[in-house]
């Protein structure tokens, strides 16, 4: 074997043991629609959703309602960016909707907008 041959074979043996000590890289926090994660974001109008601008967002799970602060209250849209938990919201008519992880869900179709409750279950 010649010299050369085995001081490569030996900076790619280190180099293989400082990835498997180093483990995978650790996993980056996504954005979509301008909501990071983990975020149940509003948008109060249209123009705010296509600007990906929320002018509001949630994070706690929670047992109960939460009621919306004057940037969330009356929202046409929101997004959940939460991977594994669910979002339900209120409306001021009484309807309730749910929203399932990482998508969004137009408001407006089910009445004003007045509570949320993130819940840890994966399903609505």
């Amino acid at each position: 074997m010649s010299k050369r041959f085995v001081a490569s074979a030996a900076v790619a043996i280190s180099a293989l043991a400082v990835g498997a000590l180093a483990g995978p890289a650790p996993a980056q926090a996504s954005t979509r629609y301008g909501c990071t994660y983990p975020r149940v974001c509003f948008y109060l109008t249209a123009s705010h959703w296509t600007s990906q601008s929320p002018t509001a967002s949630y994070q706690d799970i929670t047992s109960t309602w939460q009621n919306l602060g004057s940037q969330s209250y009356g929202s046409a849209y929101a997004f959940n960016s939460r991977n594994d938990d669910v979002a339900y919201f209120h409306f001021t008519n009484g309807r309730t909707a749910c929203v399932r992880p990482d998508n969004p869900i137009y408001l407006d179709q089910y009445g004003t907008v007045d509570k949320i409750r993130i819940s840890s279950s994966s399903t609505c």
